[in-house]
């Protein structure tokens, strides 16, 4: 039996009357759960990576880890760095089940996806959020890159398919471990489903926040391997590399 919550109706309050904003509590525009001058003062990702959407001083520019090895996936399209206040609001959808939060933040990224396809983006085939082991879900009893795919599949129409991996090995938390140390975690960590559809479709993994980009370049290697035609990768924030400000 899965643990997984049901998505069916939404976790906050999305009526025709008057709403508040989730950030600072005052009146917002529109009935949104978030008011114009907290959205505007989210960390907006800016300059980054062609590829792997870590924070750069440029535009236009690929980092020196994907041109040294260029990983398995194709594009990473998110649209905040890693701070205050969307690290607090991920850390509390993602450790303290506090739902609001996360939909919150999906349907802002629902609308950041979509004028990412009205410009460039090509639209995936389907949606792959990155597995939990059974152990990591029945601890915390669900899985919040499953429930932002869902999100994102209502507002974007494209579906969500948790059918074509799994996560064999429980390993060690990924953010306690440094760069090296997580890509030895990850070997063997996920499998095909039996009978997965994969090839020659064009995949899109979904996660809360990309840091290293291990566990994706792990997930997308084995995808691309059972032929997928390309992954891409969606997510809420990307960490700046170790040192960097912010």
């Amino acid at each position: 039996m899965s643990c997984q919550p049901c998505y069916d109706r939404p976790v906050y309050i999305w009526l025709k009357n008057e709403q508040s904003c989730l950030l600072c509590n005052e009146a917002s525009e529109d009935n949104a759960p978030i008011c114009m001058a907290c959205e505007t003062e989210l960390p907006w990702l800016g300059d980054q990576c062609e590829t792997c959407a870590l924070p750069l001083p440029f535009a236009g520019m690929t980092c020196g880890q994907c041109l040294k090895q260029p990983p398995a996936f194709q594009r990473v399209a998110t649209p905040w760095a890693y701070s205050f206040p969307v690290d607090t609001l991920i850390t509390r959808f993602k450790h303290s089940a506090k739902w609001p939060f996360g939909r919150l933040l999906g349907e802002l990224l629902v609308q950041f996806l979509q004028h990412r396809f009205d410009e460039d983006l090509s639209r995936p085939d389907a949606l792959v959020p990155v597995p939990l082991s059974t152990k990591r879900l029945r601890q915390r009893g669900f899985n919040q890159a499953s429930m932002l795919a869902h999100w994102l599949s209502t507002g974007l129409g494209i579906p969500c398919d948790e059918r074509l991996v799994l996560r064999t090995q429980d390993t060690s938390a990924q953010q306690d471990l440094k760069a090296d140390a997580r890509k030895k975690n990850l070997r063997n960590a996920f499998a095909l489903t039996q009978d997965a559809a994969i090839k020659g479709r064009h995949l899109a993994l979904v996660d809360d926040v990309l840091t290293t980009g291990a566990t994706a370049h792990a997930l997308a290697r084995l995808l691309i391997e059972a032929g997928a035609a390309r992954v891409d990768v969606y997510c809420l924030a990307r960490t700046p590399k170790p040192g960097d400000a912010g």
